[in-house]
């Protein structure tokens, strides 16, 4: 066989997986950014049950070292909106006390809720409600609010 027609057919043998490599990346490039959205999505996730459990934290410890319940729940909000102020849905964040009372040497209990949305910097409306519950021991030695 003649050298010239051998590199014709190899040319040919290897012109008919042209393009291929094109058809590839125009297949899988959407799934693997859907892949890296998704991955983004289950972050924002577990950032925002983060913030909300540390909100829940925080409100409790600052309600527990107020002199009386009133002062005591305000405190607590104040404490989460600060905490989760660029984390929540405008209009959706609850802090709840759950614990009966407010004497000395016990526990001070709230329930943090909020609605945080996902993929919220792509431009994608998913929104989950998280909640997060949190303890803190009244201080047995202070003083109560005189009425």
């Amino acid at each position: 066989m003649p050298s010239g027609l051998r590199e014709r057919l190899r040319e040919r043998a290897g012109g008919a997986d042209r393009g291929v490599s094109t058809i590839e990346v125009v297949i899988l490039a959407p799934v693997i950014i859907l892949f890296i959205l998704v991955l983004v999505g289950f972050g924002q996730l577990v950032d925002g049950r983060g913030a909300v459990d540390g909100a829940a934290r925080d409100a409790a410890r600052a309600g527990s070292i107020q002199r009386s319940e009133r002062v005591a729940n305000a405190e607590s909000l104040a404490a989460a909106q600060a905490d989760l102020k660029n984390i929540c849905v405008s209009g959706t964040l609850q802090v709840t006390q759950l614990s009966a009372g407010f004497k000395a040497d016990t526990l001070y209990k709230v329930q943090v809720s909020c609605t945080i949305r996902g993929l919220r910097n792509l431009g994608l409306d998913i929104r989950k409600t998280i909640t997060s519950t949190a303890v803190s021991p009244l201080d047995p030695f202070r003083r109560a609010e005189e009425n």
